[in-house]
């Protein structure tokens, strides 16, 4: 089941009380997963020892035993991550949504807050960069909740705003990016990819940069599966409109489907083998199957991270 089928998402005006309804239910469903017995808060409880902060006792554990323990948190080793999010135009496709569909900026800005809401709670650092054309905004990675906040405020502007003819240019501002985080991080990338510069080596020139300080990084490669993957119009005439540069064509949809399903297919395998040659983890993400397969690609990785 997913998220969709439990939430009511009609309007996007309480993104943090959203985010954290996807992690508490993540939560609960880990324990029907693979991932039973993996704690996402803390390692193990200790023996409190006299003369430590109280910050980490848990008072709860006390009431029921009359003991002190503290909680020994797994973040004691703390993880940094950077969220870039591409907020191009053609990240607002589909603009034509049903009640409780999101299009694409609004699933990576609500899978943004949820991977910040789990990171808050792991006590690891974690930072923002949003680009179109170029870098829009960048912070750097911190764990306080009043970064969270205002993280959050910076999502929430992009879902309230949308606005076309804004054009990608992922290759500048990748190597932009890359550039500014200089502590080891894991980069998590929320993008369709879709760029101005055709050059393929130049866009996995600027992925192997992000590597070239060992930084881990994801890569949600986001799409509606169901049209932008296999092109599923209805087959009669329709009027396409590209929504970064405002270029319009007119063709009936069974017409093109089978040539436009082998060029997404080419561009989705190049990028794939590209990512496993520079060992980045690509995941195909469509919006349309809720966020835990997110939360899960992120659990794993900052495992392995750790390991």
């Amino acid at each position: 089941m997913s998220f969709f089928d439990n939430f009511e998402l009609n309007r996007l005006e309480n993104l943090e009380l959203l985010a954290k309804q996807v992690v508490e239910g993540f939560i609960i469903g880990l324990h029907k997963s693979p991932f039973h017995g993996f704690s996402v808060e803390f390692a193990e409880h200790r023996i409190y020892n006299q003369g430590e902060p109280t910050k980490n006792i848990d008072w709860k554990v006390f009431a029921r035993t009359d003991k002190l323990f503290t909680k020994k948190y797994e973040e004691e080793t703390n993880l940094r991550a950077q969220i870039v999010i591409d907020t191009s135009s053609s990240m607002y496709f589909p603009e034509d949504r049903k009640d409780g569909e999101l299009n694409k900026l609004q699933f990576s800005a609500l899978a943004a807050a949820s991977l910040m809401n789990l990171l808050k709670k792991q006590r690891d650092a974690f930072g923002l960069s949003l680009f179109d054309e170029t870098v829009k905004t960048h912070t750097k990675a911190k764990s306080s909740t009043t970064h969270y906040r205002l993280l959050l405020s910076y999502l929430d502007k992009l879902i309230k705003e949308p606005t076309r003819d804004k054009k990608t240019s992922v290759v500048d501002t990748l190597h932009q990016i890359a550039e500014s985080i200089h502590k080891r991080s894991l980069v998590i990338i929320f993008s369709d990819m879709f760029d101005r510069n055709d050059n393929s080596e130049e866009l996995f020139s600027a992925l192997q940069h992000l590597k070239y300080n060992k930084h881990e990084v994801v890569l949600f490669h986001v799409m509606d599966k169901k049209l932008e993957g296999e092109f599923q119009f209805e087959n009669r005439p329709h009027e396409f409109i590209d929504m970064e540069t405002g270029d319009r064509v007119k063709l009936q949809s069974n017409q093109v489907r089978e040539f436009y399903q082998e060029k997404v297919h080419a561009f989705k395998e190049e990028l794939r083998v590209k990512c496993l040659q520079y060992r980045i983890d690509m995941i195909e993400t469509d919006i349309r199957e809720g966020f835990h397969p997110v939360l899960e690609t992120y659990l794993v990785k900052r495992k392995k991270m750790r390991i």
